[in-house]
Formats: structure tokens, sequence, C-alpha cells
């Protein structure tokens, strides 16, 4: 969950530096945001497809 609050952060900062118009700010706030979102859904595939398989060889 702390991947995730990291990219609501950065999310956040892109939205409020591209109200103020610092769009490169923005966009690497963005960038990072994607990123970030990117590795927490990887992660969580990885997990769940381990998690499933150890819980059936483990019943």
């Amino acid at each position: 969950m702390t991947l995730l609050k990291w990219a609501l952060i950065a999310l956040i900062v892109a939205v409020i530096a591209g109200i103020f118009g610092f769009s490169g700010v923005a966009e690497g706030a963005a960038t990072v945001a994607k990123v970030l979102v990117g590795i927490f859904l990887v992660l969580a595939l990885i997990l769940g497809v381990l998690g499933a398989t150890v819980y059936k060889k483990v019943t």
C-alpha cells in the first residue's frame, strides 16, 4: 500500500503543478506516478499467482 500512497502523492503533485503552469514538473510527477502504479500492478500479480500456487500446495 505504501507504493500506491507514493503514486497518489505524485499524481497530486502533478495535478497541482499542472494547475499552476509548471508543465515540466507536472510531466515528471505524472511519469513517476505511472511507473509506481505499474510496479505495484506487476508485484500484485506476481504475489497473487505465488499465493494461489502455494495455497494449492498447502491444502
